[in-house]
């Protein structure tokens, strides 16, 4: 040693640096347990930080903690209850009477008014699309209607044809005296030109970022997202679903089209989607209240389409989107149908795929053929092989990229929203979904899904085992990797 002999030689160097190298490891792993967060992802941020102890240091710094109990997402949870508390009054805790809700019906609507207060809405008009240019078109129609107020809130907001639509109608609507708000959210917005946000607050449109990230280049990873889309015009009117303001969902893309499937509401159920707007606004407006009565008018539709509308995330003390998945699936006796482009569920969602298969379900996923991420593609694909094994049907989108997400039971209950069926959805990002339970909606979204199946292809063990060997390489390295996407 260099304390004998007076010489400090490459041994004494290495012996530091090995030493000091498994104390940060350790550190590290204590760390990540200390989060007490989902045991896949622990293990996951566990084999990152062994194998890239620096770089895995920064990446779960930056992308990998667990902000659901921090102050400023607690007071955002203690708002969200006090404001719909204010809107819903006494409903919170009301069970549906009617005859027409079976058991497991109300087994589930009672699970959702106790894990995320969502009371269910009876009187409401929904209208779905799941083509771009007829629901922008609509959306535009319904802008320039608009006498009040307008609110947006998107995952993503792009600079180009279709935000200058958007820009000149709100622009008018301003002028007119319309108070106009709008949230994007900083990383998917990333497309969203600093000049275009500048013009919009020029013209005194009231814009805000949701958590802003530096180098949003770099931070598709980043957690906590507000993924979700919200577009309410004087109270009176609501849009929700999949599609940002992006011209790709109108114009396609050189692979085909951009599929994705949207819903415009009228009635009760409104009020709802504005209140997961106006607790969104004053999280990122430090704490403005938009609890005036002018943006909660009193519905006049009598049309009976019942629906609970859920918001989930971070500052919710349950996982409310997945319970519904798991309740929903769980209490399915004929079909299950689910679209996502993402195909990363966790072991309970896994486990009720499963029981329903072998319960005799007829149960179908439709994914796309081609993801427009390629880890989180191969990620979706290593679940494949044990959802055909208890006759789970899974087919691959091939005539664009379908981008929708939604599920639908026994031609009973259907679920659409901004939520994926990923680890992402379920825990880290802001979502929002909108549970219908009548027949006529569910049905016409069914019919869309077996028409979507005509334009795919149903995997077979034997045309599986057909594809390439950097796919079945891939595969299970990038399910490691799935909890952290």
């Amino acid at each position: 040693m260099f304390l004998i002999n007076g010489a400090f030689g490459f041994t004494d160097l290495w012996t530091i640096v090995s030493f000091t190298y498994t104390i940060f490891v350790v550190l590290m792993v204590i760390a990540v347990i200390a989060e007490r967060r989902d045991p896949v992802k622990t293990l996951a941020w566990i084999m990152v930080i062994t194998m890239f102890p620096v770089g895995g240091m920064i990446l779960f710094l930056a992308f990998g903690r667990n902000h659901r109990k921090e102050r400023t997402f607690m007071q955002k949870e203690l708002f969200d209850n006090e404001i719909v508390g204010k809107i819903c009054g006494d409903q919170l805790c009301e069970l549906p009477a009617s005859e027409e809700f079976n058991s497991a019906d109300r087994s589930l609507i009672t699970l959702l008014l106790n894990n995320s207060r969502a009371p269910l809405m009876i009187h409401n008009r929904v209208q779905f699309y799941n083509d771009g240019k007829e629901c922008f078109s609509s959306l535009f129609e319904d802008l320039r209607s608009a006498t009040e107020s307008i609110h947006i809130e998107f995952f993503a907001i792009e600079s180009g044809p279709l935000f200058e639509q958007m820009f000149e109608i709100l622009t008018e609507k301003v002028a007119r005296g319309v108070e106009v708000r709008i949230i994007y959210d900083s990383v998917g917005s990333r497309r969203l030109r600093r000049r275009d946000v500048v013009r919009m607050k020029s013209v005194g449109i009231d814009v805000r970022c949701f958590m802003p990230v530096f180098f949003t280049r770099f931070s598709s990873l980043a957690n906590y997202r507000d993924h979700r889309k919200i577009v309410v015009v004087d109270g009176k009117v609501a849009f929700t679903g999949g599609m940002n303001i992006a011209d790709r969902y109108v114009e396609g893309l050189r692979g085909g089209v951009w599929r994705d499937v949207h819903i415009r509401v009228e009635g009760e159920s409104v009020a709802m989607l504005q209140s997961v707007f106006v607790v969104d606004w004053a999280f990122v407006s430090d704490g403005e209240r938009l609890e005036d009565s002018r943006y909660f008018p009193a519905s006049e539709v009598s049309e009976v389409c019942p629906m609970q509308i859920l918001s989930s995330g971070p500052d919710s003390p349950y996982a409310s989107i997945k319970h519904s998945y798991f309740a929903a699936i769980s209490k399915a006796q004929k079909y299950v149908y689910i679209s996502t482009p993402y195909l990363m569920p966790d072991n309970a969602i896994l486990t009720a795929l499963h029981v329903a298969a072998l319960s005799g379900v007829d149960v179908r996923i439709l994914i796309p053929v081609r993801g427009d991420n390629a880890v989180v593609a191969w990620a979706g694909f290593a679940y494949v092989d044990s959802l055909l094994e208890v006759g789970v049907k899974v087919y691959l989108y091939r005539v664009g990229f379908n981008h929708s997400k939604f599920i639908i039971i026994d031609d009973e209950l259907c679920s659409i929203g901004s939520a994926n069926l990923d680890y992402r959805s379920f825990e880290d990002d802001f979502e929002v979904q909108a549970l219908i339970y009548d027949n006529a909606t569910t049905c016409r979204l069914r019919d869309q899904f077996i028409d979507d199946l005509r334009d795919s292809e149903e995997i077979t063990p034997q045309n599986w085992a057909q594809r390439s060997r950097t796919s079945k390489i891939m595969e299970p390295i990038a399910k490691l990797l799935a909890p952290l996407f």
